[in-house]
């Protein structure tokens, strides 16, 4: 195998296939990149961490088509110090890379070491746009669950029906949805679908803008692709726990308040809230809120903040962090949030913006200490 390529698409392809290659591995080829030279003038990266697959195409100038495994991170740092253009070439295992009056030679792995990518039909493939997933991915993917107890909870529900799609992400203490409208002219499939939110990840990262994704499924592995890029992944088998009874129907205590104002009020909270369970205390009740948090072996903090209010009086205790991660992705410029009772379940919506598609978070209580 031998091809020339300019440094930047070198360094392109590899930051864009990095992501799906594990940190740690008991099989040494997971730790490599797949390197295809095809004769049409592309290279094709590939990574896998055996759960999610990233391919990406390069243009290249290809002299002798051929494949070879190189040691991903020893790639990317050769990379981004050469001087220029790059040509590499095999020789058996060895790699040899030159730019300039700079040499290196890497020992590979043979191709047929690499695992290979899951078969996905794309016969009744659907299509949706890269803004699209963007923006479901970005604002859902954070509040799944990261614990290995109950491994369900660790994905992301994609539901798709007739004329709409949804995320939806929940560890059973926050909980995040957002529904979009899929246009007209776009079918796409009825499905439940539980994706790992590594696998939303490498999508965000690589599908931006208006561009079209044509996306694929067989039956327990899921597919994204456009013009060079392609993304597969294994989805997480089972059902997804009944999330529209844990929404709060009745909540009928409205909070409403600037983002910004409420997102450094809790953040101050925070700097004196216990290690371990994160608790401070909102007192709601007329045109203010106030916080208060007493961590015993610590100390205390109090804050007041002007809010809009209706409702009775309620004091109830919430988890700093999760009301921070819930502000973080909120698009608005102002908040609304609704309570029924300390130890319902209280929900989050962005107001102000009517472009904003239909976005609400939920974080449970926490118990406060008398």
């Amino acid at each position: 195998m031998r091809f020339t390529i300019t440094r930047e698409n070198l360094q392109q392809g590899l930051g864009n296939v990095a992501g799906s290659i594990p940190t740690r591995t008991t099989l040494p080829v997971l730790s490599n990149i797949l390197l295809e030279a095809e004769a049409e003038g592309f290279v094709r990266m590939s990574g896998t961490d055996l759960d999610t697959s990233v391919a990406v195409r390069v243009p290249a100038e290809v002299a002798e088509p051929g494949a070879i495994t190189a040691p991903a991170k020893k790639l990317q740092e050769i990379a981004r110090e050469l001087p220029g253009t790059v040509e590499l070439s095999t020789q058996g295992d060895t790699i040899s890379i030159s730019s300039g009056r700079t040499r290196f030679k890497l020992n590979g792995l043979p191709r047929d070491e690499f695992p290979a990518f899951p078969k996905v039909d794309f016969a009744e493939s659907w299509r949706v746009t890269g803004a699209e997933l963007q923006r479901l991915i970005s604002h859902v993917s954070f509040a799944a669950s990261t614990e290995e107890t109950r491994p369900i909870l660790n994905g992301v529900l994609w539901q798709m029906s007739e004329g709409e799609m949804r995320m939806v992400a929940t560890n059973g203490h926050r909980l995040a949805k957002m529904t979009m409208p899929v246009e007209a002219g776009s079918p796409i499939p009825a499905a439940d679908l539980i994706v790992h939110p590594k696998a939303l990840g490498q999508v965000q990262r690589l599908f931006t803008g208006e561009g079209q994704v044509e996306v694929g499924r067989s039956e327990n592995h899921l597919g994204f692709r456009s013009e060079g890029v392609q993304v597969y992944t294994r989805l997480i088998e089972g059902p997804y726990p009944n999330y529209e009874q844990v929404i709060p129907k009745d909540n009928d205590k409205t909070m409403v308040a600037g983002k910004e104002e409420l997102t450094r009020a809790v953040r101050r909270m925070a700097i004196v809230a216990s290690d371990q369970t994160h608790r401070i205390r909102m007192s709601l009740g007329g045109p203010s809120l106030k916080f208060s948090v007493e961590t015993p072996d610590l100390g205390a903090a109090n804050e007041e903040l002007n809010v809009e209010y209706d409702g009775d009086p309620l004091e109830i205790g919430f988890n700093a962090q999760y009301l921070l991660e819930l502000l973080r992705y909120m698009p608005t410029d102002e908040v609304r949030m609704t309570f029924k009772a300390p130890e319902r379940a209280a929900t989050m919506q962005p107001i102000g913006n009517e472009d904003t598609p239909d976005y609400m978070c939920l974080v449970m209580p926490l118990r406060l200490l008398s």
